[in-house]
C-alpha cells in the first residue's frame, strides 16, 4: 500500500510538472465566457435562443450578416440584387469558402461551399419538425419546390410569393447558415452536438451542461486588414448557473467577459448611476448600448376564452389606468441602475429607423389620469375592483413588487404569482393567465418584428400574439406595410400601428433594454450591436498568463 501511494504521488507530480511546463510556454489565446442558460443545440436550425445563437455564430456563416450599426453586409454572398417587384433575390457567392474538415468528407477535408448547399440548407428549414424558422419563410414561392434555386455553383436565387421588405434582414438570422448535406445526413441526430460549418471557429468538444470548446479555423475565408481571421486560438464556454459564482470567476480573471444585467453583481461594480466604479477601471471595461428589446406586461383580452371572459382587464380604461399608475423612470433608475430606458413611447424600441418618440405617444406616470380612468370604468378609487394577479418569475419579483406598491395607492390590488420560467411560458402560450410579464427582443432589425406580436393571425397557442389583440385597422396597416417598398411610407404605417396599440393598451411597456458587457482590459476588438450578437472573429487577447491554453 505504501509503495502504491508513492507511485501515485510520483506519477501525479510528473504529470503536473509536465503540464506546468507546457502551460508556461503556451502562447495560445482562449476567450472564456460563462453561459448561465442552457445551450441545447449547435445546429443552426435550432438557433432560437441567445444561448444557441451565440455559439452558432462562431461556427457558421450565412449569405449576409448584420454589422454593428445594423446595416446588412456581405458574408458568403459577396453581392446580391433584388428585383424591382421585390420577388426575386439573387446572391453571388464567394468562391473561397470551405466547410470545416470532417470525417464525412472525402479524405476528411472540408470542401468548397457552393450554391446547392444553400438550396439544401434552406429547404431543410421548411420542415417544421426540424426548425421553427419555417414561419419566417411564409413569403417564399415554393410552387413545385422551386423557391430556392442554384443556376450554377456561385449563384443562389430565392423566389418570393409576395414582396416582404424586411426579408433581407431575416436572412442575417443564424437559422439561415449554410450546411453540408453529406455531413448533416450521415451524422443524423449527432449533428446537433458535433456540427460542421464554415465559421471562424470549428467544433472541438462539448460536455453538455459543463463545457463547450471551439478552436480556430485555419481555413477561414475572411481577413482583417490583410490578416486572416480569427485572431483567437480557441473559445471556451462554461455553464455555471449561479450568478455569484460566475461573477466571482470573472473578478478573479478566470472569465474574459460577463454579459447582461442579470449576470453582473451591479451593487459591487457599478455606481448608483449605472457607471463602472473607478476602482474597477484598471481591471475591466464596461460596454453598453441600446438593445432592441421591450420588456412589458401583457393582458390577455380575448373574452371568448375562459381566462378573459370575466376579467376586469378586458376593460380598456383599467388597462390604461395600470399603464399610468407607476413611475417607469424611477423603476429603471432604482431597480436597474439606469441600465435601460423607461418605455414611455410605443412598444417599438429606440434604435430602429422607424422609431420616433415625437410621433408615438406612450404612457408616463400620471396619478390624475389613473383616478379619472378608474372612475370612467366604474371603480372610483378602485372600490369594487377585483384583485388582479400578475404572473411572473422570481427574477422579476422585485420589479413586480414595485408596480404592486404603486398601484395600491390608487386602490388597484395586485397579487403576484411567481412561477418557474418554463411553467410561465406554457401558461402564457396556452391562455391560462390574463396578466403576465414578458419581453421581446428583435429577431431582425425591423419594427415589423415587434408589431407582428399583435397581428390577429398570429394568435397563440401556435403563434405569438399572446394578448389575443385584434384590431381590423391594425391588421390592414400591418398587411400593407409588409409589401411596401418605400421606407418612409412603411415607417409611417409602423408608427400608426404602434399608436393604435398604445391607445388600446393590450400591454404595459416597462422599459427598453440595454446591452451590458463587462470585459477584462486585456481583451481588444470585442464589439456588440443592438441585436446583442456575440462575434469573436476579430477579438484579440493580449495575455500569456499561465492558464491560457486551448483544449
Amino acid at each position: 500500500m505504501k509503495y502504491s501511494l508513492i507511485y501515485i504521488f510520483l506519477a501525479v507530480f510528473a504529470v503536473s510538472c509536465s503540464t506546468d511546463e507546457k502551460t508556461k510556454h503556451d502562447p495560445r489565446t482562449v476567450f472564456k465566457y460563462n453561459e448561465m442558460g442552457a445551450v441545447t443545440s449547435l445546429d443552426p436550425a435550432k438557433a432560437s435562443s441567445f444561448e444557441n445563437i451565440w455559439v452558432v455564430n462562431q461556427l457558421f456563416n450565412g449569405l449576409v450578416e448584420m454589422s454593428d450599426s445594423l446595416s446588412i453586409k456581405p458574408s458568403i454572398a459577396k453581392s446580391w440584387t433584388i428585383s424591382e417587384d421585390g420577388l426575386t433575390y439573387t446572391f453571388n457567392l464567394n468562391d473561397n469558402v470551405f466547410f470545416h474538415d470532417n470525417e464525412y468528407f472525402h479524405n476528411g477535408k472540408g470542401r468548397k461551399v457552393n450554391a446547392s448547399d444553400f438550396v439544401y440548407s434552406f429547404n431543410r428549414l421548411l420542415n417544421a419538425k426540424v426548425s421553427n424558422a419555417t414561419t419566417l419563410l411564409t413569403y417564399i414561392n415554393n410552387t413545385n419546390g422551386k423557391a430556392f434555386e442554384a443556376p450554377n455553383d456561385s449563384t443562389f436565387v430565392i423566389h418570393m410569393e409576395k414582396a416582404f421588405t424586411p426579408f433581407l434582414g431575416i436572412l442575417t438570422m443564424k437559422y439561415f447558415s449554410v450546411l453540408p448535406k453529406e455531413v448533416v445526413e450521415r451524422s443524423g441526430e449527432e449533428f446537433r452536438r458535433k456540427p460542421c460549418g464554415t465559421g471562424p471557429f470549428k467544433f472541438k468538444m462539448w460536455e453538455e451542461g459543463s463545457k463547450l470548446v471551439f478552436i480556430k479555423n485555419p481555413n477561414y475565408f475572411e481577413s482583417d486588414n490583410g490578416q486572416q481571421l480569427p485572431y483567437l486560438d480557441a473559445v471556451s464556454v462554461s455553464f455555471i448557473r449561479d450568478r455569484e459564482t460566475s461573477f466571482l470567476n470573472f473578478l478573479k480573471g478566470d472569465l474574459d467577459m460577463v454579459s447582461g444585467v442579470d449576470a453582473i453583481n451591479t451593487d459591487e461594480v457599478l455606481t448608483p448611476e449605472g457607471k463602472l466604479k473607478e476602482s474597477y477601471k484598471p481591471k475591466m471595461k464596461m460596454l453598453t448600448q441600446p438593445f432592441l428589446e421591450t420588456n412589458y406586461l401583457g393582458f390577455f383580452i380575448d373574452e371568448r376564452q375562459p381566462v378573459g371572459k370575466n376579467s376586469p382587464l378586458k376593460i380598456k380604461a383599467i388597462r390604461q389606468a395600470i399603464n399610468y399608475g407607476f413611475d417607469r423612470r424611477k423603476m429603471v433608475k432604482y431597480l436597474r441602475k439606469n441600465l435601460g430606458e423607461a418605455a414611455t413611447s410605443g412598444f417599438v424600441p429606440p434604435g430602429l429607423p422607424s422609431f420616433d418618440a415625437s410621433k408615438v405617444k406612450g404612457y408616463d406616470y400620471n396619478p390624475d389620469k389613473v383616478k379619472e380612468l378608474l372612475f370612467l370604468a366604474g371603480y372610483p378609487d378602485g372600490k369594487g375592483l377585483p384583485d388582479i394577479s400578475l404572473a411572473t418569475t422570481e427574477q422579476y419579483l422585485e420589479l413586480a413588487e414595485y408596480i404592486q406598491a404603486q398601484l395600491s395607492e390608487f386602490g388597484i390590488k395586485m397579487r403576484i404569482d411567481v412561477q418557474k420560467a418554463s411553467v410561465l411560458f406554457e401558461s402564457i402560450a396556452n391562455m391560462k393567465v390574463n396578466f403576465f410579464r414578458k419581453s421581446w427582443n428583435a429577431d431582425y432589425p425591423d419594427a415589423e418584428n415587434f408589431l407582428s406580436l399583435f397581428y390577429s393571425k398570429n394568435w397563440s397557442p401556435k403563434g405569438f400574439n399572446y394578448t389575443h389583440y385584434q384590431n381590423p385597422q391594425f391588421d390592414i396597416l400591418y398587411e400593407k406595410s409588409q409589401s411596401e417598398l418605400n421606407d418612409s411610407i412603411r415607417y409611417d404605417y409602423y408608427r400608426q400601428m404602434d399608436q393604435l396599440l398604445i391607445d388600446n393598451a393590450p400591454v404595459v411597456p416597462l422599459y427598453y433594454g440595454q446591452v451590458v458587457r463587462l470585459v477584462q482590459n486585456n481583451i481588444q476588438g470585442l464589439t456588440s450591436n443592438s441585436m446583442n450578437m456575440l462575434s469573436l472573429k476579430k477579438v484579440k487577447k493580449n495575455d500569456n498568463r499561465s492558464d491560457e491554453k486551448s483544449e
